[in-house]
C-alpha cells in the first residue's frame, strides 16, 4: 500500500506505470534505489544507462506515490522567489540552482526524445501573476533578482485569462514545459529494464544499514546488498531527525476539467498570492484539454477541510474561465518546504554511502531529474557541481525564521498528549470519520472506514511520536510534523514513517464501542 490507496485518484493515475513483482529472494546490485517516483525512476534510468546495475524497491505499484498526486510543472522559475534565494543563499547558489532547473527540463526532453516516450511533452511559456491584493513590488523585486542570476524573463504589461480586477502584469518565463507525469515514467520504466534493471512493487523497505562499505536494504524477508543506496521516498525514511527539522510537510489540492482548445492558451500560470494558485493544460483530444488547477496549501494534518478548498479552488478557476466544464479529477498530494528553498539532494548525514532526495518545495518533477543528473555524476564521476548547493547536511541559519517556523509543529503537537475527546466519541463515529481520543493515559486514532468497520490503533506516529491527524477527503491519518501518512488499518502509506501504528488491546469499553 502507498499513497495510491487515499481515496482521490488524479488525472495521471488512469495510465499505468509498469508491472513488476514483489521481491521474493535475495539480491545484488551496484546500486538500490528505494522509492519509484520521479526521483528513484530517474536515478536508476541515468545509472543504468551508464552502466550500473540498479535494483529499485517501491512500498507500491511502481510509479503510484507522490509523483502520481503532482500538476507535474517544469519550471525554471522558482516556488520561492529568486529574490528570497539571493538573500538567503547568495548569488553563486541562486544562480547553480536555475542553471540546475534550465539543465533538468533539457534533460527531460531529451529522454522522452530518446526512449520515445509519448508523454505529452511540450515547451511553453510562464505567467507569473500580479494578483489583487498584493504589491506590484513583489514583481519588481523578482524581476531584478533574476536580471542578477541571468534568468531570462520578460516583464509583460498584457492581460491573460487569468487576470483579474484590470490588473494586466506578469513576468514571463520561456521554454518551461509541462509533460503528463504517469506516462514519462512508464517510459522511464521501460528504459531501467532494456539496461537490464530490475524493479521491484509492493515490497516495503524496513531497514537500511551501511556497513563495511556496503549497505543491505532489508525488505519483508529478503535483503539486497548493494555499494549504494539512493532514498528517493519524498519523506526520507532512513534518517530520523536531521533531515525532518529542516522541512516541513504540506497538504496541496488540485482539480482537472474539460475546457475548449481554442479557449485557453497553453502555458503554466501562477499567481502571486499565499497560498498561492497554479495553473496548467493537458491535451485530452484535438478539440479538448484538461484545465488542471492547484492550490489551497496548508501545513499537513492542521486542517481538515478538503471538501472546502476543492470548491475555493473551483470557485476561483470559474471567476476567470466561465467556459471551464465539470470537474472531473480533484486529488490531493504533498510536497515537502525546505526551510532556506533549496532542496535536498545527496550524500545523507552521518552515511557514505546512502543517498537522499527530499525537500521537493512544490517542484519534484524538476528535483528528481536534478537527483538523478547529480547522483549519477557523484557515483561515476566522483563530483557533481551542484553537491554543496543541495548537500543534505547543510545548516538552514539564514533562514532560521522559517527553520523555527516549521519546527513549532512538532512541540505543539507533543503538547496534544494532555487533552483529547474521551472514548465515548468513539460510538458516534459514523462511516468516513475519524478522531483522536483518550483511553485513561493513551491516545488512540478511532475510525470507522467507508464499510463502517471501526479501526483502533495507537495516535503516535511510528516515526518519532508525534500525534497523528485524521483526513477526511482522503480517509487516512496526517502526521503533521514530519509527513507520514497512514491507512485507517494503521498501514503505512508515506514515509518517513515505516511501520503500522500499533494496534490497541481492546478493553470491555472499547469492545462495546465497536
Amino acid at each position: 500500500m502507498n499513497v495510491a490507496d487515499e481515496v482521490t485518484q488524479s488525472l495521471w493515475m488512469e495510465a499505468g506505470v509498469a508491472k513488476a513483482p514483489v521481491l521474493e529472494r535475495a539480491e545484488e546490485a551496484d546500486v538500490v534505489v528505494v522509492g519509484s517516483g520521479i526521483a528513484g525512476l530517474s536515478c536508476a534510468y541515468e545509472l543504468a544507462a551508464r552502466g550500473r546495475s540498479a535494483v529499485v524497491l517501491d512500498r507500491g505499484d511502481i510509479g503510484s506515490g507522490m509523483t502520481a498526486r503532482t500538476t507535474a510543472h517544469l519550471a525554471s522559475a522558482v516556488d520561492d522567489d529568486y529574490a528570497k534565494l539571493l538573500k538567503t543563499r547568495g548569488l553563486d547558489c541562486a544562480r547553480q540552482l536555475y542553471q540546475s532547473l534550465l539543465a533538468s527540463i533539457n534533460r527531460i526532453e531529451e529522454i522522452q526524445a530518446a526512449e520515445s516516450i509519448d508523454c505529452d511533452f511540450a515547451r511553453v511559456d510562464g505567467y507569473w501573476l500580479l494578483a489583487a491584493g498584493t504589491p506590484a513590488s513583489r514583481l519588481d523585486e523578482e524581476l531584478e533578482a533574476c536580471e542578477k542570476i541571468g534568468v531570462r524573463v520578460f516583464d509583460c504589461r498584457e492581460p491573460t485569462p487569468l487576470h483579474t480586477d484590470r490588473l494586466v502584469r506578469s513576468l514571463r518565463f520561456p521554454a518551461q514545459a509541462r509533460i503528463h507525469p504517469s506516462k514519462y515514467l512508464a517510459g522511464l520504466a521501460a528504459g531501467i529494464k532494456s539496461k537490464n534493471g530490475r524493479l521491484f512493487a509492493n515490497s516495503c523497505v524496513d531497514s537500511i544499514e551501511e556497513k563495511q562499505g556496503k549497505v543491505v536494504v532489508t525488505a519483508g524477508r529478503h535483503k539486497v546488498r548493494a555499494a549504494d543506496v539512493i532514498v528517493a521516498t519524498n519523506s526520507p525514511v532512513n534518517v530520523r531527525v536531521a533531515i525532518h527539522t529542516k522541512q516541513g510537510p504540506y497538504r496541496t489540492y488540485a482539480i482537472a476539467a474539460k475546457i475548449p482548445r481554442s479557449d485557453f492558451p497553453d502555458a503554466l500560470y501562477w499567481d502571486t498570492h499565499d497560498p498561492y494558485h497554479y495553473v496548467r493544460l493537458q491535451p485530452l483530444t484535438e478539440r479538448t484539454n484538461a484545465v488542471i488547477v492547484g492550490g489551497e496549501d496548508h501545513k499537513s494534518g492542521e486542517a481538515d477541510d478538503g471538501e472546502h478548498r476543492f470548491k475555493s479552488l473551483e470557485n476561483w478557476a470559474r471567476d476567470r474561465l466561465p467556459q471551464m466544464g465539470e470537474v472531473t479529477h480533484r486529488w490531493s498530494g504533498q510536497c515537502l518546504e525546505p526551510a532556506d528553498g533549496v532542496g535536498f539532494i545527496g550524500q545523507s548525514p552521518d552515511n557514505e554511502h546512502v543517498f537522499i532526495v527530499s525537500g521537493d518545495s512544490g517542484q519534484g518533477m524538476t528535483n528528481g531529474v536534478i537527483a538523478g543528473i547529480m547522483i549519477a555524476d557523484v557515483l561515476t564521476l566522483g563530483s557533481s557541481p551542484w553537491s554543496e548547493l543541495y548537500d543534505p547536511s547543510r545548516k538552514v541559519g539564514s533562514s532560521i525564521g522559517a527553520f523555527i517556523s516549521e519546527n513549532i509543529t512538532p512541540l505543539v503537537n507533543f503538547a496534544e498528549y494532555l487533552s483529547a475527546d474521551d472514548m465515548a466519541a468513539v460510538e458516534k463515529l459514523r462511516a468516513g470519520e475519524g478522531r483522536v481520543v483518550r483511553s485513561g493515559l493513551k491516545k488512540i486514532a478511532a475510525s470507522r472506514d467507508g464499510n463502517g468497520k471501526l479501526h483502533l490503533h495507537s495516535a503516535s506516529c511510528t516515526h518519532l511520536g508525534c500525534i497523528v491527524h485524521w483526513n477526511t477527503v482522503e480517509q487516512c491519518w496526517d502526521c503533521p510534523c514530519h509527513g507520514s501518512q497512514f491507512a485507517p488499518d494503521g498501514t503505512a502509506l508515506n514515509g518517513p514513517a515505516v511501520g503500522p501504528l500499533a494496534k490497541i488491546k481492546r478493553s470491555k469499553k472499547l469492545e462495546a464501542a465497536e
